[in-house]
C-alpha cells in the first residue's frame, strides 16, 4: 500500500456521515468501458472484494480507491487506416478531405477500432486522515493526482477545501543544505540515491545511484548551482523513501524492523493490519518531515526557495 504519496492539507471540511459518503460512492462505482467507450473512471473496493464497501474505515483512517480504465488505440494504426481511406476517397471523388472532414474521418476510424482495443486499468489509493487534517494520494505527480482529488472534492462536499502541503523551506533548499553540510535532519538518514539539476534552460542533470553521497564532488555540484530534485532517505530506520523537490514521497518501503514486528502480532496480516501498519508509520514520518523542512506554511504561501531559482 502507498508506494508513493502526495500530501494535501485539508483547509476546511464539515464531513457528512460515512453512510452518506458510501451512498455517493455507490453512485460513482466503477463500470468497465463499453465496446466503443475510450475511458471509464469510478470507485472500486479498497479490499478488492466484489460488491464490498467503497469506503473503508480502519482505526479512524478512511481508505478509498479509484480505478481508471482506458482503451488506447495505437496512433500508427489510426494513421495507416486514415491514409488508406483518404486515398480511396481521392480516387472516388478526385479530392482529399481536409479540415472538418478530415477530423470526422479520423474520429470515425478511432470509434471503429475501439471495440478491438485492449483495456488497461490503473488504480489510485487515497487515504483521508480527518483527525490530522491530511489527505494522501498514492501518486508521484500532481498530474496523476488531479483527477482523483477533483472527484473526491465533488464526492465529499461539506465545503471541503484542499491544498498541496507547503513548508517553510522548499524541499530543494533543504536537500541542498543537508547534502552540502553532510548532516541529515533529526530522525532521518541520507541513503545512496540522488538527482541534481541545473535550474536553467539546459537542465544539466547529475544522478547518483547506490553511491555514497558523502563526497566533495556532490558538494561541488551544489556549489555550482545544481539543486537536488530527488534524494533517498530513511526515517527512524523504519521507512525508506525518495523525497522530491515537489514534496512528493516516492518508492515508500517499510523496512524489516517494521515488518518483523507486524508478523509477530497474533492477528497476522490482512487488509486492516496493512492499513494500520502503513498509516501508523506515515503518521509518524510526516510530522517529522514537515519539521525537517522548517514547519508548515499556510495554504497559498510560497516556500523559501533557493536563491536565484523558483520556489518549489
Amino acid at each position: 500500500m502507498f508506494k508513493n504519496a502526495l500530501i494535501y492539507r485539508i483547509d476546511h471540511w464539515n464531513p457528512p456521515a460515512p453512510g452518506v459518503i458510501e451512498e455517493r460512492l455507490a453512485g460513482q462505482r466503477f463500470v468497465a468501458c463499453a465496446a466503443s467507450q475510450p475511458e471509464s473512471t469510478g470507485w472500486v473496493e479498497p479490499r478488492g472484494q466484489a460488491h464490498g464497501a467503497l469506503l473503508e474505515l480502519v482505526g479512524g483512517q478512511a481508505i478509498l480507491q479509484q480505478c481508471v480504465e482506458r482503451k488506447p488505440v495505437p496512433a500508427s494504426t489510426v494513421k495507416g487506416l486514415l491514409e488508406e481511406r483518404l486515398q480511396q476517397i481521392e480516387r472516388d471523388t478526385g479530392r482529399r478531405p481536409r479540415g472538418k472532414g478530415l477530423r470526422e474521418l479520423k474520429e470515425a476510424i478511432v470509434h471503429e477500432l475501439l471495440p478491438r482495443a485492449f483495456a488497461k486499468r490503473s488504480h489510485t489509493l487515497l487515504w483521508l486522515d480527518a483527525k490530522a487534517g491530511l489527505l494522501l494520494v498514492d501518486a508521484a505527480s500532481m498530474k496523476k493526482a488531479d483527477a482523483p482529488v477533483t472527484r473526491l472534492l465533488e464526492l465529499f462536499g461539506g465545503g471541503m477545501r484542499l491544498a498541496p502541503l507547503q513548508t517553510q523551506l522548499s524541499p530543494a533548499t533543504a536537500m541542498a543544505q543537508w547534502l552540502a553540510t553532510r548532516d541529515a535532519p533529526a530522525g532521518f538518514s541520507i541513503d545512496r540515491d540522488c538527482e541534481l539539476k541545473q535550474p536553467d534552460s539546459e537542465k544539466a542533470t547529475v544522478r547518483y545511484a547506490r553511491h555514497t553521497l558523502d563526497i566533495d564532488e556532490l558538494a561541488a555540484h551544489i556549489g555550482q548551482g545544481k539543486l537536488p530534485t530527488q534524494l533517498a532517505m530513511t526515517w527512524q530506520g523504519r521507512v525508506s523513501f525518495v523525497l522530491t523537490d515537489a514534496l512528493a514521497l516516492k518508492r515508500i518501503k517499510l523496512l524489516d524492523v517494521v515488518l518483523e514486528g507486524a508478523t509477530s502480532e497474533p492477528e497476522g496480516g490482512g487488509f486492516d493490519a496493512d492499513v494500520a501498519l502503513v498509516t501508523g508509520e506515515l503518521r509518524g514520518l510526516i510530522p517529522d518531515l514537515i519539521a525537517a523542512l522548517g514547519g508548515e506554511l499556510p495554504p497559498g504561501h510560497a516556500s523559501e526557495g533557493p536563491k536565484g531559482a523558483e520556489p518549489s
